[in-house]
């Protein structure tokens, strides 16, 4: 007999447990995204952020800044966004943004790679599941949308944040010039949140004379 339980459909007690089933592993890979070392630091410097804090991080980014915003932006959709943003480092690990060596960060090589790691740990997902999460995660790397432009312009931020109260951080491991910082960060924050990069910029003045 076929009945409905929390909004879908169970027939007997093999559905539940194959969709928790799934629904567990996927919870049980993401957790492998807390030994992903990040290049940024905690912001105390002490040692290396991993991926899992930095979702973590910026979606209370998200919360904390929703007021820097344009209008339209569904603040709620930006946290989901930012809590599955960086599940593909599970495979690819973290790419530095302003890194030259190995893989170059927005290069179709990564880019690629990125795709391989979404089919993986998004297929461990029921469909329903699948679909909705890859689909967000999609439209935060297109960053089209009022929502991932919000998305990605906080995931520029936290990193800044982290070196302005680390004594410089990856700026100072990669040699970050100023037009980098700009062209690489600067660009994006004030894409989806301008007077939040104005202030930013004017505390990033001390470190790039």
């Amino acid at each position: 007999m076929r009945r409905k339980r929390a909004g879908i459909d169970v027939d007997g007690a093999g559905t539940v447990s194959a969709r928790l089933e799934a629904q567990f592993a996927f919870l049980n890979e993401a957790d492998r995204l807390k030994s992903v070392l990040r290049a940024t630091t905690l912001v105390d410097g002490s040692r290396p952020e991993n991926s899992g804090e930095h979702s973590w991080h910026l979606a209370l980014y998200a919360l904390v800044l929703a007021d820097q915003a344009k209008a339209g932006v569904d603040i709620n959709r930006v946290i989901r966004m930012l809590l599955i943003h960086d599940l593909v480092e599970i495979d690819v690990g973290d790419v530095p943004i302003h890194s030259a060596n190995g893989l170059a960060h927005g290069s179709s090589e990564t880019m690629a790679a990125e795709q391989r790691a979404a089919d993986r740990i998004f297929g461990l997902l029921p469909n329903d599941l699948r679909q909705d999460l890859r689909a967000l995660w999609e439209e935060f790397e297109a960053a089209q949308t009022p929502d991932a432009i919000f998305a990605k312009s906080l995931d520029r931020v936290q990193p800044v944040m982290a070196n302005l109260m680390s004594g410089g951080g990856t700026w100072t491991t990669y040699q970050v010039t100023a037009d980098q910082l700009e062209q690489r960060v600067g660009t994006k924050i004030a894409r989806g949140a301008p007077a939040l990069w104005e202030w930013i910029k004017a505390r990033t003045a001390a470190f790039f004379p």
